[in-house]
């Protein structure tokens, strides 16, 4: 690990107050490790992507959540499943912070790590919406972190006393996920140092 502190920018994709994929970002806050900080970005607030808006400037809202990526060092999205795929909320945040620059350069997105997690009440494990943006993030130019992948199905069973926090299974499996994500961080901060 670096001797700096690690910040890792936490967004569930959905709006629900209890929503199972919020409690895995509880969680990552819960059990992250010494050093690292995990701030959970709701994204209620942003409008809904338009080219004519964006032509007249990002809205707050949007800077705010572009500027909250830029000053994280990964980014940990826990995924639900809407219709096999990923929620349009997510997809909608993702399109806003894909956007270039006016000024040029590349989007925050870009060679951003990116750690992927999801839970949902169904059996599918949510592994078609994370097929799906990975897809999405590899387009963006994002680091998605290969492995772990942390696919978690049977929601209800998960959070049976806390529906805010799932069981201590999930918290060692989403602690798992962080540590590999520092490793990743971490090495390709030593690689991208060797290169200058």
């Amino acid at each position: 690990m670096t001797s700096r502190p690690i910040k890792i920018l936490g967004i569930p994709g959905s709006l629900r107050q209890q929503s199972y994929n919020r409690g895995l970002i509880n969680a990552a806050q819960e059990v992250a490790p010494q050093g690292v900080e995990v701030t959970m970005y709701l994204l209620h607030d942003l409008p809904l992507y338009n080219a004519d808006v964006e032509a007249e400037g990002d809205p707050a809202e949007v800077t705010r959540f572009k500027n909250a990526i830029a000053e994280a060092d990964a980014i940990l999205i826990a995924t639900p499943q809407y219709n096999a795929s990923v929620p349009g909320v997510l997809k909608n945040a993702i399109d806003w912070a894909s956007r270039r620059p006016r000024t040029g350069g590349d989007s925050v997105l870009a060679d951003k790590p990116v750690a992927i997690v999801g839970v949902t009440p169904g059996k599918s494990f949510t592994e078609p919406a994370q097929i799906d943006l990975r897809k999405i993030l590899k387009f963006t130019k994002s680091r998605v972190m290969p492995e772990p992948q942390v696919k978690l199905g049977a929601a209800p069973d998960r959070y049976s006393e806390n529906p805010e926090l799932p069981d201590e299974e999930t918290r060692q499996q989403i602690r798992a996920a962080l540590d590999a994500l520092v490793e990743f961080i971490t090495v390709a901060e030593a690689k991208a140092a060797a290169a200058d």
